[in-house]
């Protein structure tokens, strides 16, 4: 059992209690530290993640896909365009999602 020390006597007495049996004293109360915004915090931290996927995919796709001006000096195989970037933005989109709903229900 955990146990703490009496900030009157200095003996080690019991956690639960909230008298001290060697010198009588009222024990204050233990702190408790409170987390209540850790859920919220990693919410947005989701939301943020999933949006730079979504940019990242939008990026990708728009180089790849060959919409861009510019020629790249090397060739993108289509499976990036037709695969991956679209699967890259769905899980931005999820990844969103999953930190709105850690947000509500915090």
């Amino acid at each position: 059992m955990p146990t703490r020390q009496c900030p009157h006597c200095g003996k080690e007495v019991f956690d639960q209690m909230t008298q001290c049996p060697h010198c009588r004293e009222a024990l204050p109360a233990i702190p408790q530290i409170r987390v209540n915004g850790t859920r919220k915090a990693e919410g947005r931290g989701k939301i943020r993640q999933g949006l730079l996927c979504v940019l990242l995919a939008g990026v990708v796709h728009y180089f790849a896909g060959g919409y861009s001006l510019m020629q790249l000096p090397f060739p993108i195989q289509p499976i990036v365009t037709v695969y991956l970037s679209p699967l890259l933005l769905l899980s931005g989109l999820g990844l969103s999602f999953f930190g709105f709903y850690l947000q509500r229900t915090a």
